[in-house]
């Protein structure tokens, strides 16, 4: 399987854009991704992960005017991407009513992340629009640690991006779709921080 250097975006942008599925170093732990604005892309992911039907993916995001293009941001989400994206932590937020039933099985809801380096930055530019991204490993086990685990456990993808992880450990995933938000899964980001910076 072919290993591509951070310098190589433009390849790796192809890859996606021809629905293909890649590895990336994300800034909590090795990532697979396939770009969001095709179902093949999507249904691609789904084989390489062997993740089941009603499983959704996160949607990794270059900025905050994308993700203010797939979903509601209120006063609370403008605190919380302020105060902590680009950073170790997702949201749950209520999407637009324009993106397509493949996307989230038709929830009402989306999971949201902002690339934390500059290079997955521009793989998103580049690929044009905002990446399915779900950790290296096939759905339900450990998330891989480098690059020879990954092409093990998820021979069939299209490619993988070289570079190393910060925390190694998965984001925190906040519901900011309540009145008061919950923590859905503990991660780098704590509650009292999140807490503390709305009241702000």
């Amino acid at each position: 399987m072919k290993r591509y250097k951070q310098t190589e975006i433009n390849e790796l942008a192809e890859i996606l854009k021809n629905d293909g599925v890649i590895s990336v170093p994300t800034d909590t732990v090795y990532g697979v991704c396939a770009r969001m604005n095709s179902k093949k892309a999507h249904d691609n992911l789904m084989q390489v992960k062997k993740r089941p039907i009603e499983k959704t993916f996160p949607i990794m995001c270059a900025d905050k005017e994308q993700i203010k293009s797939i979903a509601i941001v209120d006063e609370k989400a403008e605190k919380i991407i302020k105060k902590f994206m680009p950073g170790p932590i997702t949201l749950i937020l209520n999407k637009k009513d324009d993106i397509p039933t493949y996307v989230n099985n038709g929830r009402k809801t989306i999971a949201v992340r902002m690339a934390s380096s500059k290079v997955l930055k521009e793989l998103i530019q580049k690929t044009g629009c905002p990446l399915f991204m779900s950790s290296a490993n096939q759905s339900g086990e450990p998330t891989c640690a480098n690059l020879d685990e990954i092409e093990k456990s998820c021979p069939t993808l299209n490619g993988m991006m070289e570079g190393n992880v910060s925390f190694n450990i998965s984001s925190t995933i906040v519901d900011c779709t309540l009145d008061n938000i919950r923590i859905l899964r503990n991660g780098p980001i704590s509650i009292e921080q999140i807490e503390t910076a709305l009241k702000k």
